[in-house]
């Protein structure tokens, strides 16, 4: 029954996100009210907690099962972006027996080991499934309540985030005491209007949001860290491809080279983490920038980003609001912790975040912590929410699974180890080779880079 399903809908605070969550709930209650069923239970995770780890899903385990283990049968999560077909829904979970632990979903894979797994099966790393959250995927109650108990005799240890949906795998799974993923076909990743429609329960069709125009180039102001040993490889890169999609950028280094040219921000360069640089650059941004520039890029010489994508994807977010956004990770979250957004990847902030981050006391302690983790930490003191982008890689398009991307139109990858960054940025980011038509993909083929 319809009732006996708990819908989880990983929503984010953030007004452009949260809207889209809301408009999902609408959707999946409107749908329950024409088939004459009784509404489920719909949940928005921004709106569960204020335990600043409930993306992370585990920490929740314990709640689901003391509200839900007694009344339902199973607990549906899905993203703001997933559209649920309810009726073929409830077909695809009346096949599998309720009373038993079934971790459902659409089975994604590594090709290879790769870092962001931290080489997890080194020997044969597709012998393990992960869930495309996009799909959606769905636990059942014994398998809840097993979870919960686990937890509460064994609470998460305080440690990284990286691959949530790698990470809840490998949790579930116990190494062989708990059950596998069971890969379900009608759990789809596919466009509404693919051929395969009528067979999914799901879909999705998020590829870039554009929510009117794109911002203008002129208000994304473009930071590049880089250092002196740098200079010669990894910033004739950034040359090659990207930089003539920016009209304002600076190169931020630890030697002034008039050839590229560099600022001297007068902070050395130190090889654990650049907090030190990085905030020069944003007391740079705040005081020697037009107050007009409402956008901030802050990336690595190593980042491979596509800005005209980016400037697509701003036209959804509103800079008056403390934005800080990227691609999303954690540390500590079973115990409290925070989130942060991960460097490589590119950070972006508007001018109001930087403002109120700057306004408060909150600052490096020690000019070579990791600038990333210090500024979710001085985010997180403040109350204001990372956002998340799936668009956003702290890695090469190696490191991920081919089906994964195969439903983005990637805004970044990071790292030139192992790869021709200039062949993987026209491959994946350039914008001659951008979808053009009604956001659907132009057929290109990427290679297997």
């Amino acid at each position: 029954e319809l009732k006996e399903t708990v819908f989880v809908i990983q929503s984010q605070s953030n007004s452009f996100h949260s809207k889209r969550a809301e408009d999902l709930k609408r959707d999946i209650l409107n749908q329950a009210v024409d088939l004459g069923k009784e509404l489920p239970t719909v949940l928005l995770i921004h709106q569960i907690d204020k335990h600043e780890g409930a993306w992370t899903i585990l920490p929740l385990m314990r709640d689901f099962s003391v509200t839900y283990g007694r009344n339902s049968s199973w607990i549906f999560f899905c993203e703001e972006d997933t559209r649920i077909q309810i009726v073929k829904l409830l077909e695809t979970l009346r096949r599998f027996d309720k009373s038993k632990e079934w971790f459902l979903g659409k089975a994604l894979y590594d090709e290879e080991s790769t870092i962001i797994h931290h080489y997890a099966f080194a020997e044969n790393p597709t012998v393990f499934k992960f869930p495309d959250f996009a799909a959606g995927w769905a636990l059942s109650i014994p398998l809840v309540n097993k979870l919960a108990k686990k937890l509460k005799s064994e609470p998460l240890k305080s440690d990284f985030t990286i691959d949530l949906k790698h990470e809840i795998a490998l949790y579930i799974w116990q190494k062989g005491e708990g059950p596998h993923l069971t890969p379900v076909p009608e759990f789809c990743t596919d466009d509404v209007n693919s051929y395969k429609f009528d067979h999914c329960a799901t879909t999705f069709s998020n590829f870039l949001p554009l929510c009117g125009e794109p911002v203008n180039k002129e208000d994304v102001f473009v930071a590049v860290k880089t250092c002196r040993k740098f200079h010669g490889d990894r910033i004739p890169v950034v040359k090659q491809t990207w930089e003539r999609e920016a009209a304002l950028i600076e190169y931020y280094s630890d030697y002034a080279d008039i050839s590229i040219p560099t600022i001297d921000l007068g902070v050395p360069n130190t090889d654990r983490g650049h907090c030190g640089k990085t905030f020069a650059i944003l007391e740079r941004f705040l005081n020697h920038t037009s107050p007009r520039t409402p956008w901030l890029v802050v990336v690595d010489d190593d980042t491979l980003i596509s800005i005209f994508r980016l400037r697509k994807l701003l036209s959804c977010y509103d800079p008056s609001e403390p934005v800080f956004l990227g691609e999303r990770y954690g540390y500590g979250l079973g115990t409290g912790g925070y989130s942060y957004i991960t460097g490589g990847g590119g950070m972006v902030f508007s001018r109001t975040a930087v403002q109120k981050l700057l306004a408060s006391k909150c600052r490096c302690y020690s000019m070579d912590a990791p600038d990333d983790m210090v500024l979710g930490m001085c985010f997180s003191g403040l109350g204001i929410p990372i956002t998340h982008s799936p668009l956003f890689h702290q890695a090469r398009p190696i490191d991920y699974p081919k089906d994964y991307l195969s439903h983005q139109i990637p805004v970044s990858f990071h790292k030139h180890w192992n790869i021709d960054p200039v062949k993987v940025y026209f491959t994946w980011l350039a914008p001659d080779r951008e979808e053009s038509h009604n956001g659907k993909k132009v057929g290109y083929t990427r290679e297997d880079l």
